[in-house]
């Protein structure tokens, strides 16, 4: 697999560099959930018309990461699917859908995964632990109330790709998720255990429960029952992200 790219996604999908020729993987561009300007989106935009063209080219299968986070489905009546029409709830999540909407529109060979908050070290500083964890060490963290984030540890994201490359998808759109919301003061007050730390939490605006479809995953990757994903899985890919810190 040729991977575009050289963050975090990118460096996620390493292990996965020796496998799947037929396919190239976009794991770059605008990964700012807020803050992002529209030249920004541009760019991004522009990237994945020409990695498109390279792979119409090549006659390679392009692997595109969209969100299946809060900004695609907080406006969703029930778990978020892909079947369904989306209503974004964010100018990201727009975006994300926009892009998706490009791809298709192409007609080259792809598939398209909507990923829950991908966990593991390396995080970039702007993305969602990398932030509670900073403000957790800092002593104060800012949360909104009422929100929550489906977490999903990076090594158990790469055998879901893993395996959903492997069943030859194309033209089809897949949530990668653990299809468990946890409210986001329950992984402030885990990280902050583990930590042996006390922050003060500081409340903004109201924020968002949403929920994540994994129905079309477990059906096409029969392991995902195997990953204990439930509502302690969180927990379990907190204390790996501790432990990897001090490895």
């Amino acid at each position: 697999m040729d991977i575009v790219g050289t963050g975090f996604l990118a460096r996620t999908l390493r292990p996965l560099a020796g496998r799947h020729p037929d396919t190239v993987a976009l794991a770059a561009g605008e990964s700012r959930t807020s803050g992002a300007t529209e030249a920004d989106y541009a760019r991004e935009a522009a990237l994945l018309r020409d990695v498109a063209k390279q792979c119409a080219a090549t006659g390679q299968r392009l692997l595109f990461f969209s969100t299946a986070a809060t900004g695609m489905y907080g406006f969703a009546e029930g778990p978020g699917r892909e079947d369904t029409t989306v209503t974004p709830y964010t100018p990201y999540g727009a975006h994300k859908l926009a892009l998706e909407e490009q791809l298709r529109a192409s007609g080259v060979d792809h598939l398209i995964l909507r990923l829950g908050h991908l966990v593991g070290p390396h995080g970039r500083y702007h993305q969602l632990l990398p932030t509670l964890l900073r403000q957790v060490r800092e002593g104060v963290v800012s949360m909104h109330r009422g929100a929550t984030r489906d977490l999903l540890r990076v090594g158990d994201a790469i055998t879901i790709i893993d395996r959903l490359l492997a069943a030859g998808l194309r033209g089809d759109t897949v949530n990668v998720a653990s299809g468990f919301a946890v409210p986001v003061e329950d992984i402030v007050d885990h990280l902050a255990r583990l930590l042996r730390l006390a922050p003060r939490k500081e409340y903004v605006d109201t924020g968002v429960r949403y929920a994540i479809s994994t129905e079309k995953l477990r059906a096409l990757v029969p392991e995902v029952a195997d990953m204990g994903f439930g509502p302690d899985y969180y927990r379990r890919v907190l204390n790996d992200l501790i432990a990897a810190e001090h490895a």
